[in-house]
């Protein structure tokens, strides 16, 4: 209780460990709340909740409510999971894809997401992932990063390709994306061309907590 109140007047760390994947993984406490870092940005709990809720807010609640199966796929400590529950109270089934394991451990430890009953996840590479599944999604969020940056293959027609086969009539897709400077810019140009027929929508949500931009597609 006591590092609860002094975090309104510094973070407070209150574990760190180094990853392989993701590099430097600290749990702190700042402003009373429980947040995941890492060495450059915040992973859960923090702004990026806030990013993604206003994804989903987008979308709206009565599109989320009747969707029967979400993917997330860049889990960390799970806070969009959390955010699907607790905000947009779903109670279908949410499926987290994660390379990184020792993530998820501290997702556990520290957030309760092995508590969440509707909640599977998958600790797998999220290319190789899309690539063979067989399941369909009604809502898939791509939320991957190492720190600040984001693999070459998110951008990439395969994989691309790949994301809309599991994608239902009707369904959407947020991805989350880190716009530090004019590449990242010309990434979301780029990105939007591979959904340019009639089969879907598209809509960007710029300069979301100042450093992300959100696009939102869907299926029709």
């Amino acid at each position: 209780m006591l590092k609860k109140i002094l975090s309104y007047l510094y973070p407070i760390t209150v574990y760190n460990k180094s990853s392989k994947i993701s590099q430097s993984l600290e749990v702190t406490l700042y402003n009373g709340k429980t947040l995941l870092n890492t060495k450059n940005t915040n992973y859960s709990f923090g702004s990026l909740q806030t990013v993604l809720k206003k994804g989903l807010i987008t979308i709206g609640r009565f599109e989320i409510n009747r969707m029967d199966n979400v993917l997330v796929l860049g889990v960390a400590g799970g806070s969009v999971v959390q955010t699907l529950i607790k905000d947009f109270s779903f109670t279908k089934n949410i499926t987290g894809v994660e390379l990184d394991a020792e993530v998820i451990e501290i997702a556990n430890s520290y957030f309760g997401l092995n508590k969440v009953s509707n909640f599977k996840c998958v600790i797998d590479d999220a290319e190789q992932f899309v690539s063979t599944s067989k399941d369909s999604y009604d809502l898939i969020i791509v939320d991957i990063f190492k720190d600040t940056e984001m693999p070459g293959f998110l951008f990439e027609k395969n994989f691309i390709d790949n994301v809309k086969q599991l994608l239902q009539k009707n369904g959407y897709i947020i991805f989350n994306m880190m716009v530090l400077d004019k590449s990242k810019k010309d990434k979301i140009e780029l990105y939007l061309e591979y959904f340019e027929d009639e089969n879907f929508s598209k809509k960007v949500l710029k300069n979301v907590e100042r450093y992300n931009d959100l696009i939102i597609i869907k299926r029709l």
